[in-house]
């Protein structure tokens, strides 16, 4: 039933129904006349679209969206503080590791810091090797080592760059990441990547892996442990460092890679104590121009290499980096050095020409 007082579809009010029945029934001449079935059907449509049709110059007000958005925001804010209220340890673990220590991990490295990174540092443990120290913030692997973008130098288009550059770290991951090598075993890929046809290379590296001297030090290019005393702490090495270029000696490519590695090893002895290893090594690279240069394809001619380490052995010159466990190696006759910073230059950190001095670490 309609609400509106109109009755079967007719246009007559009830007032008019009424007047009609009774004028009917009197046989007055100008009664209205009943309306048919079909004009009743048609007034009755064009009220019902009329109703519908809206002006099109109507004016419709904006729904206001913006005050359920803010309600919304509004909630979840006051969930966010419940659950802080409630439970602050679990949302600091939103930020960290698991285990207390800000896990954020830093930029890559494409220019030397400034200074060296701040905060203390704690012993490593078999589940948390790298947890306070600044490396827990380093990348993993090669993922720590900054490469730059190519560009044309000196005998190399743009495209050969990029290729010489990713050999470059390439050669860094076999030669200080590679698992094998790590645990004593001969690192066959990376002296594949260096070029044979160097007389005095090739003698460094054949006596330096059989008979390790202090003239013979495989360890300013490799990173070797003794597998009968040392084992490694997981499969994660940290690493944090860049890799630049030039254009060098007859036109050769010259590159550059200054690398902290950092490595958790455990003692095989039966306390196991854990400690860390930390590495920087500088490997300068030439690739030569094969018309004017002796060399394979795809091979750099080493021009210069150098390595600072931490808790590696002071004075010990058998082929492996070798830890103390009691100390961490943080004693020595040579200035105090942060194993960490990487502010200051190569040169500097050695201590300028000639000072060969173990030095004293002020962190592990």
């Amino acid at each position: 039933m309609n609400s509106g007082g109109d009755h079967g579809g007719s246009s007559l009010s009830d007032e008019d129904w009424e007047r009609f029945l009774q004028e009917s029934e009197d046989g007055v001449r100008d009664a209205p006349k009943e309306p048919s079935a079909r004009a009743r059907m048609v007034t009755r449509r064009l009220r019902e679209e009329d109703a519908r049709v809206e002006p099109w110059r109507a004016h419709r007000p904006p729904q206001r969206r913006g005050r359920k958005v803010l309600y919304a925001l509004g909630v979840l804010a006051a969930v966010a503080v419940a659950v802080v209220a409630l439970n602050p340890g679990r949302v600091a673990g939103w930020f960290t590791d698991g285990s207390g220590t800000d896990a954020t991990p830093l930029a890559v490295e494409s220019v030397r810091p400034t200074a060296p990174p701040g905060g203390a540092t704690g012993r490593p443990t078999r589940s948390e090797p790298f947890a306070d120290s600044p490396a827990a913030h380093w990348a993993d692997g090669t993922a720590g080592i900054d490469v730059p973008p190519a560009r044309a130098t000196g005998w190399m288009t743009r495209t050969q760059v990029a290729e010489s550059l990713n050999r470059s770290r390439d050669f860094l991951a076999a030669s200080s990441l590679d698992k094998a090598v790590l645990h004593g075993e001969r690192p066959t890929e990376a002296i594949a990547l260096i070029n044979p046809h160097q007389p005095k290379e090739a003698t460094f590296l054949t006596t330096s892996l059989t008979a390790p001297s202090k003239k013979y030090n495989p360890l300013v290019l490799f990173s070797r442990f003794d597998p009968a005393q040392v084992n490694l702490v997981g499969d994660v090495v940290k690493t944090r460092g860049r890799i630049t270029y030039a254009e060098g000696n007859k036109g050769a490519l010259k590159v550059t890679t200054d690398v902290t590695y950092v490595y958790p090893v455990a003692s095989l002895a039966d306390d196991g104590r854990v400690t860390r290893v930390i590495v920087r090594r500088e490997v300068v690279m030439n690739w030569p121009d094969p018309s004017r240069i002796v060399s394979e394809p795809g091979t750099f001619s080493v021009v210069s290499n150098r390595v600072s380490t931490t808790n590696a052995g002071c004075e010990t010159y058998n082929g492996y980096l070798t830890p103390d466990f009691t100390d961490d190696g943080a004693s020595g006759d040579g200035p105090a050095v942060d194993p960490y910073d990487r502010s200051t230059a190569m040169d500097e950190r050695m201590g300028g020409a000639g000072d060969e001095r173990c030095g004293t670490a002020t962190r592990s």
